[in-house]
């Protein structure tokens, strides 16, 4: 008797079997049904959870957390649209993620059947590449090239988008390992010359300052930049999302520098004779105003991806490669220099700059924040949100691992925390993972505490509520009059009962003098998720700070005492 030839839905699970994919985050709906019923008898584990964008942000979680390709299932229509903030999310930061949309029939594409849309048209400025699949056959040949586009070179979300009748239908093509996809090329080494030709320039730096960006993160490229930073005797500086790549706690990591960053790392970037921006793309919340960024210093970039050179920032030398490969390559050919008035200097500007908070009016975020680094010691995997705490996060915690820190960057998305979270304690199950989010953003994707609760997660979910929007209100009483408009979270739950509802554990903080013991409590709780919430100081502002499109020279240390001009860049 013959074999009974699989559906396309059941071929492209096997193809994902076949990947690694060891979970899908989704949700179903009638044009997806054909691919949820094939995951019935699959090894991978499906999440169900609450929302599309969830989906996504979990199974970019899961990624930033491992490097591996994590996979979200959606249904048609406004089941497709609405992963699109997850696809931007992703898209942005150069996350591995697969999204497989279910479609209306082909018959139908373009005549608007029901829960019809143009997923690829819609996605296309968002995605790395993306598939309409309009021959059940194509399918293993499809999602081969998927995961290698999205995992290869600079990573990106692919999205598929599949036909009802595509998934139905059968499918008679054999699995596919071998693919050929002719202009798609993957940087590896960067040319010998160039790398010869920065490695001069570094030697014969007297101030130079290593920038690492979410590349390094990326290529693993952190040992090789620690090396580089050693023998040079050159301070490195991280941005927002190169946060762990290198030992925060490393002597000679002066933290994040840019909007937020530190003084002393700001201080250090305005005033080096030479900059190397390895992975980052130079992006406008770390260069302020351009034409006065590092004008006299001497510029080395280095990226995979070489649309980023000339972009923001034109280099004396820009190096196409893998990060950790040219760093490596670079490593034997500089000669350490003299730079210990140097490092004095800096030194000096991080005793003179430190971060600090005040310790009466109430509850600070920075003080919860800088108790849980304390806590964790830099170990734990840190998923933020957007906003205020998320400055405060990355300024006071401490990453001293490789993927343990987790933020949207380029996107800016609120609610990507919780899911975030969510991904990276399904990849990571036996590490501990905190969420740090503000209750503005924790209310975009709240819904997912159902996901944590049903699968017992041990997340951790830290609540800065201070009942504003606050990163905006700090921007409108600093430059427009203190005129709020459109930020005070007045109707905010009582976040406690609302967990305790998916019979989650819930503590809170009102008091400086309970938040070791009550941070201790939630780590050490291991039985299903656990939610804290803070109840802060409301109207705290993030310090230091340069305005949008000032130069690095206009950092403001602290609360001025008069109002400020009104910024030309974007919040």
């Amino acid at each position: 008797m013959d074999a009974r030839i699989p559906t396309g839905a059941e071929k492209l699970i096997q193809c994902l079997e076949r990947e690694g994919v060891e979970h899908i985050f989704g949700l179903s709906g009638g044009a997806a049904i054909p691919l949820f019923d094939a995951l019935v008898d699959s090894s991978i584990k499906l999440i169900l959870v609450r929302h599309e964008q969830g989906a996504v942000h979990m199974a970019d979680g899961y990624a930033r957390a491992t490097g591996r390709p994590g996979v979200a299932l959606v249904t048609s229509g406004p089941g497709a649209t609405n992963t699109v903030t997850g696809l931007l999310t992703a898209h942005m930061d150069s996350v591995p993620v697969v999204v497989l949309t279910g479609q209306c029939v082909s018959d139908m594409l373009g005549k608007d059947g029901f829960q019809e849309a143009d997923v690829t048209g819609i996605t296309y400025p968002v995605v790395k590449h993306s598939y309409l699949v309009r021959d059940a056959n194509g399918i293993p040949r499809i999602t081969r090239e998927a995961f290698h586009i999205a995992t290869t070179g600079r990573p990106g979300p692919v999205l598929i988008d599949l036909p009802k009748d595509i998934t139905q239908g059968p499918c008679t093509a054999p699995f596919v390992d071998e693919i050929n996809l002719p202009g798609y090329t993957i940087p590896g080494r960067g040319e010998p010359e160039s790398i010869s030709a920065a490695a001069d320039l570094l030697s014969a730096a007297r101030r130079p300052v290593l920038c690492i960006g979410h590349g390094t993160v990326i290529a693993d490229g952190g040992k090789a930049a620690v090396t580089l930073a050693e023998k040079l005797g050159a301070p490195v500086v991280a941005t927002l999302l190169g946060k762990g790549a290198v030992d925060e706690n490393h002597p000679l990591h002066l933290g994040m520098l840019g909007m937020h960053g530190t003084a002393y790392a700001n201080r250090a970037v305005a005033e080096c004779d030479l900059l190397m921006a390895v992975g980052s793309r130079w992006d406008d919340r770390i260069t302020g105003k351009l034409d006065e960024f590092c004008c006299d210093a001497v510029k080395i970039h280095i990226d995979i991806d070489p649309a980023e050179f000339n972009k923001m920032i034109r280099p004396d030398i820009s190096i196409v490669g893998d990060a950790r490969l040219v760093l490596e390559d670079l490593i034997p050919l500089v000669e350490p220099a003299d730079t210990d008035a140097w490092l004095r200097r800096c030194e000096t500007w991080r005793n003179k700059y430190p971060l600090k908070y005040a310790r009466q009016g109430g509850l600070r975020t920075q003080h919860v924040i800088d108790r849980l680094n304390a806590l964790t010691q830099g170990q734990a995997v840190i998923a933020t949100d957007v906003g205020q705490h998320q400055m405060w996060a990355a300024q006071f915690c401490k990453v001293s691992a490789n993927r343990h820190w987790i933020s949207s960057g380029g996107a800016g998305t609120m609610g990507f925390g919780l899911p975030a979270a969510i991904g990276a304690q399904f990849a990571c199950p036996n590490k501990k993972v905190w969420a740090i989010v503000g209750d503005g953003g924790f209310q975009m994707t709240q819904a997912e505490l159902a996901t944590a609760a049903i699968h017992d997660l041990r997340i951790k979910c830290l609540i800065i509520n201070n009942n504003y929007l606050g990163m905006v209100r700090q921007w409108q009483e600093l430059f427009f009059e203190n005129r709020l408009s459109g930020v005070d979270l007045e109707g905010n739950p009582d976040f406690v009962k609302l967990a305790q509802a998916y019979g989650i554990k819930a503590l809170r903080i009102r008091r400086p003098a309970d938040i070791d013991r009550i941070l201790a409590q939630a780590h050490e709780y291991d039985d299903g998720p656990c939610v804290v919430v803070a109840e802060v100081a409301k109207e705290d502002n993030v310090f230091p700070m340069i305005p949008a499109g000032a130069p690095m020279t206009g950092m403001i240390i602290e609360k001025p005492k008069h109002r400020l001009d009104k910024p030309t860049g974007s919040t």
